[in-house]
């Protein structure tokens, strides 16, 4: 399989081949993971969990964000729990992607001037006055992070029902200005976005508003599945690995990401991230296999492969064609 690497029409700083490169994981309080020891007996509390968290790793995407949004006091806990230069990836609200979410996960003042709710809210059904509450709230929120410079991305997935196309790119571009002068990072989960028909013309898109595309590893052959394509379309670069479980479709959170790459694997995504960073200032990558500790020995091992690349002078270069 082609792992094609856009290149941005500018050249990023960190171009020569020094751009940071931070490996992190997909959450650090998973239910797996606290059961599977990876934490020691010490790091009993959140606050402890998460300092231990910070000291093996430089960056972490908060995936609850997706489900409920956080409240003023966890965020600022966040902030102060980390050390200087510790990043946040964090995944915007299901309400603000355009997913089915939850009355539950909604603000309870809001929640409660909904007249008999349906099972499942959409954001173009809330209303305008509360559709513009949850924005203000949400980004408000993070406003500590922002301020503290340690929050470094909102991870905006879009829904597997959002195709490429004018009514696609608005929302995008809308996600964007609402979040400004935070930064948004986009991951599609519809394949015309990346259709080889449609794929430069997406990725010119990202370009032209400086919009980082979320580069995936992903099971193929379904609706929502985005090829492996290595893109800088801004000064930050991301790359989230998803691995390729059997049960992506139809499955529970933890089938869908089940999974542990092999050492070949991580190989060779260690010489491709290397040669993604030559095109950005900062590249981040995030391990999304679940189970266990699975994400945090693959992002170590991965962080570790990756030095290992650096240092021995991979000459892998970008190239439109393939990498």
């Amino acid at each position: 399989m082609t792992h094609a690497i856009h290149r941005a029409p500018r050249p990023a700083p960190g171009g020569d081949g020094s751009g940071r490169i931070l490996v992190g994981t997909a959450s650090w309080t998973d239910r797996s993971l606290l059961e599977s020891g990876w934490y020691p007996e010490e790091a009993s509390t959140p606050a402890a969990r998460l300092a231990w968290y910070a000291s093996r790793f430089p960056i972490v995407e908060v995936d609850s964000t997706y489900y409920h949004p956080p409240s003023l006091r966890t965020v600022q806990a966040w902030r102060d729990r980390t050390p200087a230069g510790f990043v946040f990836n964090v995944k915007a609200f299901s309400l603000l992607t355009g997913h089915p979410t939850r009355p539950g996960a909604l603000y309870k003042d809001l929640r409660d001037t909904l007249v008999d709710p349906p099972e499942r809210l959409y954001l173009d059904g809330v209303g305008p006055r509360i559709a513009e509450e949850v924005w203000r709230r949400f980004l408000a929120t993070l406003a500590p992070l922002h301020e503290a410079g340690k929050l470094g991305a909102l991870l905006f997935q879009f829904p597997p029902w959002l195709p490429a196309g004018g009514y696609g790119r608005r929302r995008v571009l809308e996600c964007a200005r609402r979040c400004a002068p935070m930064r948004i990072c986009v991951e599609f989960r519809n394949r015309t976005w990346m259709e080889e028909a449609n794929r430069a013309a997406t990725l010119d898109f990202l370009t032209e508003h400086d919009i980082p595309y979320v580069c995936v590893d992903m099971p193929q052959g379904h609706l929502s599945s985005i090829p492996p394509v290595l893109a800088v379309t801004s000064g930050l670069a991301v790359v989230r690995l998803h691995g390729h479980s059997p049960r992506w479709v139809g499955g529970g959170v933890e089938e869908r990401f089940s999974y542990r790459y092999t050492e070949a694997e991580l190989r060779r995504w260690a010489s491709r991230v290397v040669a993604l960073s030559r095109r950005a200032e900062t590249t981040h990558v995030i391990t999304n296999v679940c189970c266990g500790d699975t994400s945090q020995r693959t992002a170590a091992r991965l962080a570790a492969l990756i030095e290992e690349s650096r240092g021995t002078g991979d000459s892998a270069r970008p190239s439109r064609a393939g990498a």
